[in-house]
């Protein structure tokens, strides 16, 4: 009897430590996929920050340089701040559902690598 008893101890210890060392494992996976994706996602950040100073700094120059051919740069930074909202509206309207989907299989891809 106590040769059955000693056998469902070390079984018992065995699932235990199978539990524990599971569980560690799946920390560790989840910690290298949140590390993979935070990892790319700065490069990224990156480029479209210098990406959005470039685009900032050029409407600027833009808008003064079309106030100017108006006669008026409040008349410039009018019309470069109209073309912005049609370029919104157009990628609002027919662009949303393929960004949405670009940018979810582009993370579900670095989720599941």
């Amino acid at each position: 009897m106590d040769d059955k008893v000693n056998m469902f101890e070390a079984l018992y210890e065995r699932a235990v430590d199978y539990g524990k060392t599971s569980l560690e494992l799946t920390k560790l996976k989840t910690i290298e996929k949140a590390t993979n994706v935070v990892s790319s996602f700065i490069p990224f950040s990156i480029v479209f920050l210098l990406f959005t100073f470039f685009i900032l700094f050029l409407t600027i120059g833009m808008a003064f340089v079309i106030g100017d051919i108006m006669g008026n740069v409040a008349y410039g930074f009018f019309i470069v701040a109209g073309f912005y909202c049609i370029i919104g509206l157009v990628t609002h309207f027919f662009f949303h559902a393929r960004l949405k989907r670009f940018f979810g299989n582009y993370v579900l891809k670095l989720l599941l690598k």
